[in-house]
């Protein structure tokens, strides 16, 4: 298969339609945590506030400066991320993180989305950006355990 099939493969329709589909930069002005991941590799950073209430994310905000495969991933997140708790963000991370390094399966429902990343697997460069969110969102939930 030629690299330029590959890219095609890799920014389907699909990876972009779930970019395109991630909200700006919408940020909480009275946020419990905040947390800030970087991608030294690509250059990918985000920014995530959360409200927790109960051990469950009651608001999330965030500000996404990624690739597509990274909005793709934030956006994915920003839908489903009300109403998560820190396990159930990890065991998503987790998983998409073994999806596209191990060859194991998406995450299931409700970040089953996430099947659509799987071509990102071949392009381990990119797999920081993809879990940049997920990362960011696991740094907030550590911040407000150590401000407890």
């Amino acid at each position: 298969m030629s690299a330029d099939t590959d890219l095609f493969k890799l920014y389907s329709t699909r990876i972009l339609g779930l970019a395109a589909s991630l909200p700006g930069s919408v940020r909480l002005d009275r946020p419990d945590a905040t947390a800030r991941k970087r991608s030294p590799l690509c250059g990918s950073s985000v920014v995530v506030d959360v409200v927790v209430r109960d051990g469950r994310i009651a608001e999330f905000g965030h500000d996404v400066k990624a690739c597509a495969l990274g909005q793709a991933s934030a956006s994915v997140l920003a839908a489903h991320a009300v109403g998560r708790s820190e396990v159930d963000i990890r065991a998503a991370r987790d998983t998409l993180a073994a999806m596209l390094t191990e060859a194991g399966p998406p995450p299931g429902p409700p970040f089953d989305d996430l099947e659509a990343l799987l071509p990102a697997r071949d392009f381990a460069n990119r797999h920081a950006s993809i879990l940049l969110g997920w990362d960011a969102t696991l740094a907030a939930f550590a911040a407000l355990r150590a401000e407890a």
